[in-house]
C-alpha cells in the first residue's frame, strides 16, 4: 500500500516514545476507526489489521451483495455488478470484502489521521508519565538544571521529563547554574491540562529524612527509626531517632566519628545546623533533649493545654531559645508543646544579664549597635540617657524606648 508519512512514523512513535507493540496496536485500531466512522458513518464492518513492526497496516471493508438497484445502506452492501468487479462469480448474499485505501480517506482526513494519532500518543505518554511519578511522590530524585527564573528552576531528568523546582521549595542559600545536577524530593505531579507538572522540594522534613535513609546505613535497613522531623530550612532542623535494638547508639550511628556521616547531610542542605536527639516517650525528658544544646533545670507540663514551663539558669536561657528563635521553635514542633523559657531565680541588685538573652524579643541588629559602643548587658544599657543613646547609636528613639521597656519588666519580674 501507499507508504504514507503516517506509516512512516509507526515506527519513530515506537521508538522514541517507548511504547509497546499492544498498545501501539491499540492506539492506532482507535484513531482509524474513528476516521472511518467520520467517512462511512460506521465502522461496525471493517476489519483493521496493522502492523507497527513493520510500519504497515491493511483496511477491509465488509459488504453483503445485493440486487441492482436494491442497495439501501452502500456502505453495508454492494451492488452485484459492483461485486462482479471485484470478482466476477460473486452472487446475492455472499460477502465481499474489500481493501480500503487510505488515499480514499482524502488527503485532509489523513491529515487529521496524523494529527489525532500524536496526539493520542503524546496523551498515552502524559498518562504514564503522571502515574510514574505518582509513584515516586516522597522520593529523592535528581535532575539537572536546565533554566534559571526568577520564581522557579526548571530541571531536566535523563529521561528528558520536565521537573520544576520552585522559588519557595529552595533552600534559601541554594544557587544554580545550568548544567548542576540537583536533588530534591518529588513532593507533587499535577496535571495542567493533559500534561502532568513534577514538582520538586529541598525544603520538605521528608528530604531531609529521605537522605538520612540514602546517608546512614542502619536507617535505611530499619535498625534506627526516625521518629520525627522538624526544620527551618537552611537554617536548622532537628530529627528524633530510636531503635528498638539496644546495643545501637542511634544518635551516635547518625552523626558518625566527629560528624562523618551527617557532615554529607549538612552540606547538601546548605550548611543547615542538625541535631540528632534520642526519641523518648518521657515527656519532660524528651523536651529537656529537644532543647539541647541549653541544661534544663525543671519542667512543669501542662498536658491539657499542651504547654509546658521550662525554667533554665541565667545563662542557659540564650542557648535554648538560640539565634533567632530557631532552637525553641524546633524544640516545640518536635515536642508537639508550647514551650514557655522561665529564667530562674530572683535579680539583686548587683546581677546583670547579657543583652544577648534578649534575642527573642530584641532583634540581633539592634543589640550590635549596643555592642558597638560597648554595652553588651541589661543593666549598661539601662544606666544610660536615653538622648544620649541616640546620639551614639544608628538608633530610633522609639526603638531604645522599647528596648528599655523589655529590660526593666526583666528586672521587675
Amino acid at each position: 500500500m501507499e507508504n504514507l508519512a503516517l506509516i512512516d512514523s509507526f515506527s519513530e512513535f515506537k521508538d522514541d516514545k517507548l511504547i509497546d507493540r499492544v498498545t501501539l496496536m491499540a492506539i492506532l485500531e482507535d484513531v482509524f476507526r474513528n476516521a472511518l466512522k467520520k467517512k462511512y458513518g460506521s465502522d461496525d464492518n471493517f476489519d483493521i489489521i496493522i502492523n507497527p513492526d513493520k510500519g504497515d497496516m491493511e483496511i477491509w471493508r465488509n459488504r453483503v451483495v445485493v440486487a441492482d438497484g436494491e442497495v439501501e445502506d452502500p456502505n453495508q452492501e454492494i451492488s452485484l455488478s459492483e461485486a462482479r468487479k471485484i470478482e466476477p462469480d460473486f452472487e446475492v448474499g455472499e460477502d465481499v470484502s474489500e481493501e480500503v485505501k487510505l488515499i480514499q480517506l482524502g488527503r485532509r482526513a489523513i491529515l487529521a489521521l496524523r494529527q489525532n494519532l500524536i496526539s493520542k500518543i503524546h496523551e498515552h505518554d502524559n498518562t504514564n508519565l503522571y502515574k510514574q511519578f505518582k509513584e515516586l511522590i516522597g522520593d529523592i530524585y535528581t535532575a539537572e538544571v536546565h533554566h534559571v527564573r526568577p520564581k522557579a528552576v526548571i530541571l531536566v531528568d535523563d529521561e528528558g521529563n520536565e521537573i520544576v523546582l520552585p522559588k519557595e521549595k529552595q533552600i534559601p542559600s541554594d544557587f544554580f547554574r545550568k548544567g548542576d545536577n540537583v536533588r530534591g524530593i518529588i513532593e507533587n505531579v499535577e496535571l495542567k491540562g493533559n500534561k502532568p507538572q513534577i514538582i520538586m522540594s529541598r525544603t520538605s522534613e521528608k528530604f531531609l529524612e529521605k537522605l538520612f535513609e540514602q546517608e546512614i546505613p542502619e536507617v535505611f535497613d530499619g535498625l534506627i527509626t526516625i521518629k520525627k522531623v522538624v526544620r527551618i530550612p537552611g537554617e536548622k532542623a532537628k530529627v528524633a531517632v530510636d531503635s528498638y535494638d539496644d546495643r545501637i547508639d542511634p544518635v551516635g550511628a547518625c552523626v558518625g566519628m566527629k560528624g562523618s556521616r551527617i557532615h554529607g547531610i549538612v552540606r547538601e542542605l546548605g550548611n543547615e545546623n542538625i541535631d540528632v536527639i534520642n526519641y523518648t516517650s518521657n515527656t519532660q525528658l524528651y523536651i529537656t533533649r529537644a532543647l539541647s544544646p541549653a541544661k534544663v533545670s525543671s519542667i512543669k507540663i501542662d498536658e491539657e493545654a499542651k504547654r509546658a514551663e521550662v525554667f533554665l539558669k541565667l545563662e542557659e536561657v540564650s542557648k535554648a531559645i538560640g539565634r533567632g528563635g530557631h532552637n525553641i521553635k524546633l524544640a516545640g514542633l518536635l515536642t508537639g508543646y508550647e514551650l514557655d523559657v522561665i529564667r530562674e531565680g530572683n535579680l539583686e541588685e548587683d546581677e546583670d544579664v547579657e543583652l544577648t538573652e534578649f534575642s527573642d524579643e530584641i532583634e540581633d541588629w539592634i543589640i550590635q549597635e549596643f555592642a558597638k559602643i560597648g554595652l553588651d548587658t541589661a543593666r549598661s544599657v539601662l544606666n544610660q540617657d536615653v538622648a544620649d543613646l541616640v546620639r551614639r547609636t544608628d538608633l530610633e528613639e522609639e526603638t531604645i524606648l522599647e528596648v528599655v521597656r523589655i529590660l526593666k519588666e526583666e528586672f521587675e519580674d
